[in-house]
């Protein structure tokens, strides 16, 4: 396999080969699946939703239900926040236990009130509490489990011959009001979901399952959590640039799941720039490292990398806290992947990280030259090997800016 090649592709297919051999080896512990019994699965759904994205335009969608939980346990199994304190392997085996009960839709058909289970699917999407569901598949769901670099790792699959939902849903107001809108652009509707503190894995399924904006569609799950993301960060982006820059350079640290982040902050416009870098024998890259870069400027992204989904996700928690702050800056984050990231589970990851990072008290710095060289000392790779793509550090060092001349 191709190393460099892996690491941009992370299972979307660039090789050509129907399977990706890094994710079929994930798929072989199945020792952790559950075992299931006969045709049908009783459990609370957290509630969650997943719309695949194969075949496209038509796909296949229907909830994730976990057998035999109960309400009051269920949200754990879709509320990345609660599992801060848990290991790869316990996550694995929390979402193994999520049973896909898919059937087939045209992404155009969101609005189609005769297909029952489409239906009986966005109800289940409203609510934002745990909803008891019941599903009889046509054959017991097959064994397996699906990994992603976007997606979050989920359990057997079936194809449902119906499903029903047992209560009522709890339905937010802000969701029951903008879900009615159909006036309403999908992005305006993300941002004041957004704005009145429904979590974003909520928005997600409500775009995903086509319950948001005026031309309504299905939207893969992948494609939804990315969408969210961006969405809500261009807003913020466009919010903080009425705000005073911050008054002196700021240096955060966090590491999650493997995963190290380095988020430093620097007085200046607007801007944000990730650098990844996967080291050696981690999920992707194989023997070798690999670093990637993605930036924007002031006027905002241009263009498409191998790091959309976690640059978006990395990129709204900043915004989320220059937002809290009232503050303008210029922001360089670098993501460092270990081997102790050992197993793909979704872009979740990088942004709870990225938020614990931003909850930690700051290094304040008098020059940028001491910032990154307390960087560089918690980061693995030479800081040589880097340093050469960090656009917007080079920026911050050799461009005079206005307010140079007004000093003194």
């Amino acid at each position: 396999m191709n190393d460099t090649l892996c690491v941009k592709c992370k299972g979307k297919g660039l090789c050509g080969r129907p399977r990706c051999p890094i994710l079929e080896k994930f798929k072989s512990l199945q020792s952790i699946s559950p075992v299931i019994s006969g045709n049908s699965v009783f459990g609370a759904s957290p509630p969650a939703i997943f719309v695949g994205s194969y075949g496209y335009p038509r796909v296949s969608a229907g909830p994730l239900i976990p057998p035999l939980a109960k309400e009051s346990e269920a949200s754990i199994f879709e509320e990345p926040s609660a599992w801060a304190n848990m290991q790869i392997e316990d996550i694995i085996s929390l979402r193994s236990r999520m049973i896909r009960a898919n059937t087939n839709f045209h992404v155009k058909k969101a609005l189609e009130q005769e297909n029952t289970l489409l239906v009986k699917a966005q109800e289940l999407a409203l609510s934002r509490k745990p909803v008891d569901t019941e599903a009889w598949f046509f054959k017991a769901p097959k064994q397996e489990l699906k990994f992603d670099a976007v997606l979050t790792p989920m359990g057997p699959s079936g194809l449902v011959k119906n499903f029903e939902i047992a209560e009522n849903p709890n339905v937010p107001k802000k969701v029951d009001y903008l879900v009615y809108d159909t006036d309403a652009l999908a992005k305006d509707a993300v941002l004041e979901l957004y704005k009145g503190n429904i979590p974003v894995e909520h928005i997600t399924r409500l775009l995903s399952i086509g319950l948001l904006g005026r031309a309504r569609k299905i939207v893969p799950t992948r494609w939804s959590i990315t969408a969210v993301d961006d969405m809500a960060g261009k807003e913020f982006a466009n919010r903080i640039k009425d705000f005073p820059w911050i008054s002196e350079i700021q240096l955060f640290s966090e590491t999650h799941f493997g995963n190290r982040f380095e988020v430093l902050i620097l007085p200046r416009a607007y801007s944000f720039e990730l650098i990844e870098i996967w080291l050696p024998k981690t999920v992707w890259s194989g023997e070798s490292s690999w670093i990637a870069e993605d930036s924007e400027g002031y006027d905002g992204k241009k263009g498409y990398s191998p790091l959309a989904g976690g640059y978006y996700a990395a990129r709204l928690p900043v915004l989320e806290y220059l937002k809290k702050i009232k503050r303008q800056a210029s922001v360089f984050v670098l993501r460092e992947i270990t081997p102790d990231y050992w197993a793909p589970l979704g872009v979740w990851v990088v942004r709870e990280g990225m938020r614990k990072a931003l909850q930690n008290p700051p290094k304040k710095f008098d020059s940028l030259e001491a910032a990154v060289s307390d960087l560089a000392g918690r980061v693995s790779t030479p800081k040589a090997e880097w340093i050469q793509q960090a656009k917007l550090l080079s920026d911050f060092r050799f461009q005079t800016t206005l307010d140079f001349f007004f000093k003194g």
